[in-house]
């Protein structure tokens, strides 16, 4: 193994324009468009994609195409999840959804960061922080998760938010930077008023 994919797996800065990088990119590249263009296969077929794509996948996992992601063998996702369309998972870092998430359309789970410095940012070093979902997590339509972050189970983020900090279990959280704006009562059946629009 390469020293900047050792690096990257290990969470160090790394520089990503690398040619053991690269192919897997090209891998990834290749796997995510089969799976985009499979809308007539079986989801036998489509599940395969998946399987070689993805580092870990649970039983019944629908994902709607469009899905995009860096690697794919990073991302592991527990059964009965839902991921809508146009999902963009940037999985330098690892990205572990649990088991019965909601994932609304076009939401954004990113572990890449650059840095600051701007002669070190425009050499290419960037490192990556994992992305963490709980079990039972909702996120809303247009979602972004930033790098390092964990979501609790049971807490749902409503549509449009931008998470740049962990979300206790069982919460509601809104906005740009999201806030837990109240505690979620998993007995109540309620609905989440803020929550996705799918």
């Amino acid at each position: 193994m390469g020293e900047n994919k050792r690096r990257m797996l290990g969470g160090d800065w790394y520089i990503a324009d690398d040619l053991e990088l690269r192919a897997d990119t090209e891998r990834r590249i290749e796997l995510c468009e089969a799976y985009n263009t499979a809308a007539r296969a079986t989801p036998g077929e489509r599940r395969k994609i998946l399987e070689e794509l993805l580092g870990a996948m649970g039983a019944d996992v629908n994902i709607r195409a469009p899905f995009y992601c860096d690697y794919g063998s990073r991302i592991t996702i527990g059964p009965r999840t839902f991921i809508n369309f146009g999902a963009v998972f940037l999985d330098a870092g690892p990205i572990t959804i649990g088991a019965d998430v909601q994932i609304g359309p076009n939401v954004q789970l990113l572990t890449p960061t650059h840095e600051l410095d701007t002669e070190r940012r425009r050499a290419g070093w960037e490192k990556a922080d994992p992305v963490t979902i709980g079990d039972n997590v909702w996120l809303g339509g247009g979602v972004i998760v930033c790098p390092g972050v964990t979501i609790g189970a049971n807490t749902v983020v409503g549509a449009g938010s931008v998470v740049t900090k962990d979300l206790p279990s069982g919460v509601l959280a809104v906005g740009s930077p999201a806030r837990v704006i109240r505690t979620l009562d998993p007995g109540a059946g309620e609905q989440a008023s803020a929550g996705p629009d799918e």
